[in-house]
């Protein structure tokens, strides 16, 4: 059974000496003071913190650059666990559904006989370690993603429904969507007539509208792009999922038209790795500028999903959800499009210090380190505000010792004699 995590109990932090991003294009050096969960206060170099605040614990950050918390839009969680599963390509989801089902059950049973709470705690973890701090998981809000001490914050008020042909009364699922929350379903994933017919499919059945969230649009053509702007509809793209079941890439320019659009990482079923991967792959393949993609897992998910604290965002009074990177002196928005999870060496969520790396770890106040375990993905170590030891035990005990892989990346416990300056 896992147990609860020990929360950093620390009431202030004053972090020194980096930059932090405004946004794609503008930083600005300055002293961040978070109080509990918030950033309450933002003060440029050369400004003294005032002497109220002068007993909160420093972390000096000098030559790193702060980032805001990114914003996932789109993650199945339960299959954190899982490899990349199909022989395509396929003309659509339910072909794809159909020959995983029949043609790798082997494969896809191994890792559902791990707990499915496990598994929801490995996908959280696969998001922190990438600089996710809010994910929309489009499946049932288990309890576990309800908990206090889960490692990233998952979105709550919002409405789903799997797709026309697998989600069932699309209608009623829509009714129990809450007043002005975002209603997300599968839709137009795939290439073929019935792929680009679902946007209509939606729109007959009177739910496409300002709330509803259109997760893939690959099929989407200039008349459902005029539907989907016409309705104020939203779409998630997730381009390295449909070119790899589809050998069709989002046409991005196309898609630019529709008001609210972001990246998300779909699951390591499909996907070609993490967000961080998810946005490289969106920049590179897709033609699409940094500005936008640094816009797509920030400020643009946020307003699509309905977060009212500034997530995305790094404000005043705002949550305190940000990363760190090494600061290579790049604009925050040409510095994303580099980033690997490699790269995520600090993290918090709502003011508490949810990753940190060696070097990092070797900074932080005492009381900012009580709590964090170890866990080396392909040799790197971060130290995690999550019972990663339990997690690797009940991970192993399915599908056997040091075979527990992450998104496709080998996770382990590091040796204890590389941990031991922590305690």
């Amino acid at each position: 059974m896992l147990q609860g995590c020990h929360l950093n109990a620390h009431n202030q932090i004053a972090i020194h000496g980096a930059r932090y991003a405004i946004g794609p294009r503008e930083t600005a050096c300055a002293s961040i003071l978070i109080t509990g969960d918030r950033l309450t206060n933002i003060l440029a170099f050369p400004t003294v913190l005032p002497e109220k605040v002068l007993d909160s614990e420093d972390l000096d950050l000098s030559g790193w650059l702060i980032l805001p918390g990114l914003v996932n839009s789109h993650d199945h969680l339960h299959f954190s666990l899982f490899p990349r599963m199909g022989d395509p390509p396929y003309r659509n989801y339910v072909e794809w559904g159909d020959d995983i089902h029949s043609g790798y059950p082997d494969a896809g049973a191994k890792a559902r006989a791990v707990p499915k709470r496990v598994r929801l705690w490995w996908g959280g973890i696969r998001n922190l370690l990438c600089g996710a701090t809010t994910v929309c998981h489009h499946d049932p809000l288990w309890p576990e993603l309800l908990r206090k001490d889960f490692p990233v914050r998952v979105v709550r008020e919002f409405g789903w429904a799997h797709s026309l042909a697998l989600g069932g009364d699309l209608r009623q699922a829509r009714a129990a969507t809450p007043k002005g929350r975002p209603f997300i379903v599968h839709a137009c994933e795939g290439v073929d007539k019935m792929s680009r017919d679902e946007l209509r499919g939606l729109d007959q059945l009177g739910i496409l509208d300002d709330d509803t969230v259109v997760v893939h649009g690959l099929a989407l053509d200039h008349q459902g792009v005029a539907l989907m702007r016409d309705r104020r509809a939203s779409v998630i793209v997730c381009p390295s999922s449909n070119k790899f079941l589809f050998e069709t890439l989002p046409d991005l320019t196309l898609l630019s038209g529709i008001e609210l659009i972001a990246i998300g990482s779909d699951s390591p079923l499909t996907a070609e790795g993490d967000l961080l991967d998810e946005v490289r792959f969106a920049t590179h393949s897709c033609g699409i500028s940094p500005s936008t993609a640094y816009d797509m897992v920030t400020t643009a998910p946020a307003a699509i999903l309905r977060l009212e604290d500034a997530e995305g965002s790094l404000k005043q009074f705002g949550l305190a959800d940000l990363i760190a990177v090494r600061d290579t002196g790049q604009d925050p928005a040409d510095r994303m499009q580099t980033l690997s999870m490699t790269d995520i060496e600090f993290v918090m969520k709502g003011g508490r210090v949810q990753l940190a790396s060696e070097a990092i770890l070797k900074c932080l106040p005492f009381s900012a380190k009580q709590g964090l375990e170890p866990l080396s993905v392909d040799g790197d170590i971060r130290w995690l505000r999550a019972p990663v030891r339990a997690l690797l035990q009940e991970a192993e005990e399915v599908l056997g010792s040091g075979e527990a892989r992450l998104g496709g990346r080998k996770i382990c416990a590091p040796e204890a004699v590389k941990v031991e300056h922590a305690h």
